[in-house]
């Protein structure tokens, strides 16, 4: 990274998430000093066994939403529930965050020349009308539904951080991130790809909601890390706003083959009601990403899925640790 003898400070906040734990170990490999902030409400110290004994690496406890313990260079605002699930056990903590957190960052920013690199998410196109979704898209989000303390709390971010931007100069950048998957999800986020997984691995039915025609397109976590640290390390970002996710779209039941070639044996698939607002497509243009990131997902779909599973097995106590780590790290390399 050329930083000679002075390492520069980057704090991320929800450390101990899974994507959080995953830029952790990328930024202390690229020579920063790195402080993670969690709550622990959703994140897992397990998570950071990585990184913990680096001495470059510290740990705080606490909560976005109360003045921030640290000064660094860069935050990356990692800060909230993004499973169904979790966001929505708690609505009124999961909307606090993005908004309460997004007014603490900038109050911390206020008087310091500090780069904000926020992760903001697809839902805010919510079920989309266009198709795939630019970064132009407004969006077509149900501001009332289950799912609005997540999306619209992404969304008040996004208007916090932008007209900080354009009424104080504030360095802040967003990026839309398209559904990710990866080692150290969380067993039971409720997610596609970490439900079908743990499905299978317990000889469990694979449970599709609605017809399984309802499409996505996933994102190995080391191809997303790598586009969130380019934007973040960019001099000056032209522009702000940049999804980041895989452009290959596939349905659920797609999704479901894979799983059942990676793991070699077959369940049965069955069929629940679709929930409430839940997307029909969801797809990223990244053509903005392409060329002013050089961002481009290169793990492909079955290579993650299998190291994704290896993953789950080893937690779920069903696999030698050794000989997961290994195969992980084989998979990981092809990226």
């Amino acid at each position: 990274m050329g930083l000679g003898s002075t390492r520069r400070t980057v704090l991320i906040t929800g450390a101990a998430g899974f994507l959080g734990s995953h830029l952790a170990e990328r930024l202390l490999d690229e020579g920063y000093e790195v402080v993670g902030l969690d709550n622990l409400m959703t994140g897992d110290l397990a998570n950071l066994r990585g990184v913990e004994r680096d001495p470059h690496f510290h740990l705080e406890i606490g909560d976005v939403r109360d003045r921030l313990p640290v000064y660094a260079e860069i935050i990356f605002n990692f800060a909230c529930p993004a499973s169904p699930i979790h966001y929505q056990s708690d609505p009124h903590a999961t909307l606090t965050t993005s908004m309460l957190g997004a007014m603490r960052l900038l109050e911390h920013a206020r008087t310091r020349k500090v780069r904000i690199v926020h992760a903001s998410t697809s839902e805010v196109y919510g079920d989309p009308l266009e198709h795939p979704q630019k970064e132009t898209y407004w969006g077509h989000v149900n501001p009332v539904g289950e799912r609005a303390c997540y999306d619209e709390g992404k969304r008040v971010a996004e208007t916090i951080l932008m007209d900080a931007r354009r009424l104080h100069g504030a360095d802040t950048r967003l990026v839309r991130i398209f559904n990710t998957y990866g080692p150290r999800m969380a067993l039971n986020d409720g997610r596609v790809v970490s439900n079908f997984i743990r499905q299978v691995i317990e000889d469990e039915p694979i449970t599709v909601y609605g017809d399984g025609s309802q499409s996505r397109s996933f994102c190995y976590v080391s191809d997303l890390v790598d586009g969130i640290v380019k934007m973040g390390m960019l001099p000056q970002a032209e522009h702000p706003i940049v999804n980041l996710g895989n452009p290959r779209e596939l349905t659920m039941h797609e999704l479901a083959e894979t799983v059942m070639k990676v793991a070699d044996k077959r369940v049965e698939v069955v069929r629940r009601p679709l929930p409430s607002d839940d997307p029909r497509r969801r797809c990223p243009d990244i053509t903005l990403a392409r060329k002013m990131l050089g961002f481009e997902p290169r793990v492909p779909l079955e290579d993650g899925v299998a190291a994704t599973y290896r993953d789950f097995q080893e937690r779920l106590g069903q696999v030698p640790p050794k000989a997961a780590n290994s195969k992980r790290r084989l998979v990981a390399a092809v990226g």
